[in-house]
């Protein structure tokens, strides 16, 4: 299988779930303002309109694009060392006002700790 070539100082972007797929079925505009504000955390930046993800700690944060009167979101972290995990990417659509669904929260939450998972497992032996 051919090996994805990274840029120098570009860190590796993981998918947690089915958050691509969801990001993929998003309109093609919401793609593109999703995509570029992961390609700036890929490279250290953080995006203008990147803001922190409320309930589970420092490093997780969240990118929102608006499109047509709906919103969208994607939610990443850059809580382990030069790598970044998409957790989740979804159309906010609250039946309680502004506030996220509690099934949109706690699949963040049980995402993180898979990338955790992911992480250990991937460069164990790096951190040696």
């Amino acid at each position: 299988m051919a090996r994805l070539k990274r840029v120098l100082g570009e860190k590796p972007l993981f998918w947690v779930g089915s958050s691509k797929d969801d990001l993929v079925a998003f309109p093609e505009a919401v793609q593109e303002k999703i995509g570029t504000a992961l390609s700036v955390v890929q490279f250290g930046g953080k995006h203008p309109s990147a803001k922190p993800w409320r309930g589970e700690g420092p490093g997780v944060f969240e990118v929102m694009a608006d499109h047509r009167g709906d919103t969208y979101r994607a939610v990443y972290t850059v809580r382990f060392q030069d790598v970044v995990y998409v957790l989740h990417a979804f159309q906010k659509k609250s039946p309680s006002g502004i506030r996220t669904s509690k099934r949109d929260v706690e699949l963040i939450a049980r995402r993180l700790n898979e990338a955790r998972i992911d992480f250990e497992v991937r460069y164990a032996k790096d951190q040696k």
